[in-house]
């Protein structure tokens, strides 16, 4: 439950970034035989007609995290940097306007705003992703219940991973959710673990869970359990549109996903996992987290962007009471 003896109940730690959403029709897809690995085709060396441009600034990991944690009620601060440009300056007054608490926010005159385009194509989405070079020295944080590590900028990321270890050296209390970001899952298994071991609450996909060990299994409980022995208390595994399993050392649930229209999947896991941990600071059970998270995450793919279809308390009781009949199973015991 929420303690009021606290400043904060999560503070986000990682990159924000200006995302452009570019709809396009003029593509195809191809897959190989098994109907995986596909990829979004388009001529070489034409033009290509864009059917839409879409803006959405403030977006990223963190911002997504924070504003969605904000919108549920909870006490969000956000520690990123971002260009001191207007893009930048319109991400802060962006987490202002959601509730975001902005303190920690910081400028890179050097460097600019992160930038992404993002091709819309037939509901799935392909990114093309610019990282600004970063110098990240974690400032010193007011008292939170819990803060949420994710995805951070190239050779910065080793530093900003020793300073959050060091922070959380010296404050034993809090917990951390922990979502690698691309850069951090290059830093490879070894030097994740010491991060690994001290996290209460991991989000990653099933790829991503493979891709992070080192191992070639696909199997949500061996997984799991490999995880479990590391040290993380919470898996949270998403799948796609096949659902989400999470598995707490001695259970693990699984949940299909709500049904409903599908615009554009950008945000999805983001809003999953900032509904599921809202869920869990405010005192409920997993099982009822992971409704939390798909009522949140069904909200935002029927959107352009990860930020417009984020929910407040309301609505994730509303989305929750569309669809009684998904229920959290058990998958699973260890």
């Amino acid at each position: 439950m929420p303690d009021e003896t606290t400043t904060f109940d999560m503070i986000a730690i990682g990159d924000t970034t200006q995302d452009i959403f570019l709809g396009m029709s003029d593509a195809s897809v191809q897959c190989d035989i098994n109907d995986e690995h596909c990829r979004i085709c388009f001529d070489y060396a034409d033009k290509i007609v864009v059917d839409t441009k879409t803006d959405v600034p403030a977006v990223g990991n963190a911002a997504n995290h924070a504003i969605g944690m904000a919108r549920l009620g909870l006490r969000a601060a956000v520690y990123t940097v971002i260009g001191d440009d207007v893009q930048g300056h319109l991400a802060a007054d962006i987490f202002r306007e959601n509730g975001v608490d902005p303190r920690y926010v910081t400028f890179d005159e050097k460097n600019g705003t992160n930038f992404s385009a993002v091709i819309n194509y037939q509901g799935e989405r392909t990114i093309l992703v610019y990282h600004e070079p970063r110098d990240y020295q974690l400032p010193p944080l007011e008292s939170t219940r819990w803060i949420y590590l994710t995805s951070a900028s190239g050779d910065g990321v080793a530093a900003l991973h020793e300073q959050v270890g060091t922070y959380l050296e010296d404050n034993p209390d809090v917990q951390m959710a922990f979502n690698p970001g691309t850069h951090q899952m290059h830093l490879g298994k070894e030097k994740l673990m010491p991060l690994l071991k001290r996290t209460n609450s991991l989000f990653l996909n099933r790829e991503e869970s493979a891709r992070v060990l080192g191992v070639e299994t696909s199997d949500v409980k061996e997984l799991c359990g490999m995880y479990h022995k590391i040290g993380v208390k919470l898996m949270v595994m998403t799948d796609g549109p096949d659902g989400s399993y999470v598995s707490d050392g001695k259970t693990i649930w699984f949940l299909p996903i709500f049904d409903g229209p599908v615009i554009e999947r950008t945000g999805a896991g983001d809003s999953y996992g900032s509904g599921f941990l809202a869920a869990i600071l405010s005192g409920k059970p997993v099982n009822e987290a992971m409704l939390w998270g798909n009522a949140n995450s069904t909200s935002v793919v029927e959107k352009i962007g990860a930020r417009e279809g984020l929910l407040n308390q309301d609505g994730i009781a509303e989305g929750i009471a569309k669809n009684t009949q998904y229920v959290p199973e058990e998958f699973a015991k260890f």
